[in-house]
């Protein structure tokens, strides 16, 4: 794939919810996840293990919860963003090192994941861009983010440099808690 490569980006709707099983079934390191490790609380994302974090994600969509939008290089979804209302992640509300700041209508920017052919070529910043519309459209007024803090853990998370690029800001935090990031959202 190259840079002049022609992404197309989707919101996963029950349309879509086919291309979002076989992506997270595709890529391994994804499918660990199905992205619920920020959905759900941390023992019931363990013991539901890989094969029903990925079942609970298909049921999310079919159920019409917001959860995120998907990059297509043709008909094949090769990059991920999830992004959704931030009181549906129950494990960032609970967390204790990621603060929840005042706010009304906020949706979190919890993770990327870019299928190995689709990363670098700048996918990430319109993942990022098309999930920020998408959650205008759906009544967002702020999106957040928790950039990665370093280490190799949470750098699917995105940077600093990636959200800074795409408007966000810092927004204090106390002390020991995780970085995070906001951009104000107004309809286009």
């Amino acid at each position: 794939m190259d840079d002049r490569a022609q992404y197309r980006f989707e919101a996963v709707t029950a349309q879509h919810g086919a291309d979002l099983e076989a992506f997270s079934w595709a890529y391994g390191r994804f499918g660990y996840c199905s992205c619920m490790r920020w959905r759900l609380p941390s023992g019931q994302y363990r013991a539901m293990g890989r094969d029903g974090r990925a079942a609970a994600l298909s049921e999310l969509v079919r159920a019409g919860v917001p959860v995120g939008v998907l990059a297509y290089a043709g008909e094949r979804a090769v990059g991920w963003c999830s992004v959704a209302p931030r009181d549906s992640y129950r494990a960032i509300l609970a967390s204790r090192v990621i603060p929840e700041l005042p706010g009304a209508r906020v949706w979190s920017v919890a993770c990327f994941f870019l299928a190995p052919q689709a990363r670098g070529h700048g996918l990430s910043a319109r993942l990022l861009e098309t999930a920020c519309a998408y959650a205008t459209q759906s009544g967002a007024l702020i999106a957040e983010a928790y950039p990665w803090p370093g280490g190799a853990s949470y750098r699917y998370m995105g940077t600093r440099e990636l959200y800074r690029t795409a408007g966000f800001d810092d927004v204090p935090v106390p002390p020991g808690c995780r970085p995070v990031m906001r951009r104000s959202l107004t309809a286009g």
